[in-house]
């Protein structure tokens, strides 16, 4: 068997992207995958892999801001088009959702890219077994 059928195998990146997503430990899917609402675990306490090899780094913070940047954009448009508020409700409203939206998708993208990296065997991944 190839290398190449040996990644996509053993560690299918659908799956590991969707744990990500959950914030779940990219392996077994189980165990979270942060300790903290940021910090990821060095290794997973059900299956123990090991999960500090990550470099999710900035990516992210930009997944995060072009994911709100969209929904919000499209709130802009479908609240003054249909509704045409004054401008003080809207830019309180949409700072609130900016900022919950942040909030909540930041963990899950970081979430997802640790579970790519780990799928794709990146950053000091592939030497575990």
């Amino acid at each position: 068997m190839s290398h190449a059928q040996t990644n996509s195998d053993d560690r299918p990146t659908k799956a590991a992207v969707l744990y990500g997503l959950r914030c779940k430990c990219p392996n077994c899917g189980d165990a979270p995958l942060f300790t903290q609402y940021l910090k990821v675990t060095d290794t997973c306490p059900n299956c123990r892999e090991e999960l500090f090899h990550h470099r999710a780094d900035d990516g992210p913070a930009y997944l995060t801001i072009l994911l709100v940047g969209h929904i919000l954009g499209f709130s802009i448009h479908f609240m003054w088009v249909q509704f045409r508020p004054d401008p003080w409700i809207m830019a309180s409203t949409l700072s609130v959702a900016a900022i919950a939206l942040s909030l909540y998708l930041l963990p899950r993208m970081k979430g997802m890219v640790v579970a790519i990296q780990w799928a794709r065997r990146m950053h000091g991944f592939g030497h575990s077994a």
